[in-house]
């Protein structure tokens, strides 16, 4: 039988048309939903998406309210439970990327390439709203900003945004954080007194959006969802790019890894390298970004080494990790572990609070 060639059209320097990571918002390794986020930046659900949330005390979550016949089952939700002053300070979130994934676009050079960023978006309050797109290449920061409206309240609207290349700068050939997009929904004078460029210019947060920022967070009428978020270059938007969900999984775990997640949940392989101290081996699905940390779970009796016809269980991992890299690590403890040098055994979670997760978030 004849084998269809992949189109080439599908494909770019970095094997996806999508910059954008999760943009259908259908991962979310830390769960679906986290309450009483307020003034605390970080990841909450949907992976790769960075809340900011300096006014209000908000619901985040992988929300089911998506826009219909889009092929969408999921979208990411902020939900004010809290009201604050809207536009006294920052409600936002952020796509970061690395700037190795980006070369293909020749910034830095005449032949800089356009991007084109669409959206689905949702909220309850309309007028104007905005995103920033920069660069923070070590040599020079650099920044471009774009306005959108929403027109109609609690009903879902595609935005599209073509944004020139920068031939002045390019992106760092490196895997730290180098290029990040800002959704504006709330932003005190700080982000927005320098008004916006439409065109890259050197970066001051003052450009990211302009003063008639309609703000979100005043009200606990307030939310806001977004999903189908796609960067890919060139001036027209196409549809969005589907990915299979292993594909999509993959690529979050590179950045964040969740290894266990509660009761009877296999850990490792481990052995006595004392009487007193375990070591077991994980490695890790993909290669992460960097060499990870660790984040666990502690609590009396939240693990359990059976070896030689017995167990232990045990609390934390107390030593941590050692020979850390970027496919594989050790994890360590002498927490309550009591057996014979040498001896092996089985590691479990026996505990719905016990988790273990590798972090090498940008």
């Amino acid at each position: 039988m004849a084998i269809t060639k992949i189109p080439a059209a599908g494909f770019t320097g970095n094997n996806f048309r999508n910059i954008i990571i999760n943009g259908d918002m259908s991962i979310a390794q830390r769960g679906t939903s986290a309450t009483g986020v307020t003034g605390d930046d970080g990841y909450y659900t949907c992976d790769r998406w960075y809340s900011q949330t300096d006014t209000g005390t908000w619901t985040i979550s992988q929300s089911t309210d998506v826009p219909s016949g889009q092929g969408f089952s999921n979208s990411f939700k902020m939900d004010c439970t809290s009201a604050g002053t809207s536009n006294a300070d920052e409600v936002m979130i952020r796509s970061k990327h690395e700037g190795q994934n980006l070369q293909y676009l020749k910034y830095g050079t005449s032949s800089a390439e356009s991007l084109t960023l669409s959206f689905w978006i949702k909220s309850n309050k309309t007028g104007n709203y905005y995103v920033a797109l920069a660069n923070f290449n070590t040599t020079q920061y650099r920044v471009v900003s774009f306005g959108y409206s929403i027109d109609s309240a609690n009903t879902w609207e595609k935005k599209t945004i073509t944004i020139p290349g920068d031939t002045s700068q390019g992106f760092d050939n490196s895997n730290v954080e180098n290029f990040t997009l800002f959704w504006l929904f709330s932003a005190a004078s700080s982000f927005t007194s320098g008004g916006v460029s439409n065109t890259w210019i050197d970066y001051s947060a003052t450009r990211f959006a302009n003063s008639d920022l309609a703000g979100l967070g005043g009200s606990t009428s307030d939310y806001v969802n977004i999903t189908g978020v796609q960067l890919e270059a060139g001036t027209t938007a196409s549809d969005f790019e589907f990915l299979p969900v292993d594909v999509n999984l993959a690529r979050c775990q590179r950045y964040y890894y969740v290894h266990t997640n509660g009761s009877g949940q296999h850990v490792s392989l481990g052995a006595l390298y004392s009487a007193t101290h375990l070591v077991a081996e994980v490695s890790f699905p993909v290669e992460m970004r960097s060499v990870p940390s660790l984040i666990h779970g502690v609590g009396t009796n939240y693990y359990r080494f059976y070896r030689n016809g017995t167990s232990d269980d045990f609390n934390n991992w107390s030593e941590g990790i050692s020979r850390a890299t970027k496919i594989s690590t050790n994890l360590e403890t002498n927490s309550n572990i009591s057996g014979t040098a040498g001896q092996a055994g089985i590691i479990e979670a026996i505990s719905s609070g016990a988790f273990i997760v590798f972090n090498s978030e940008l």
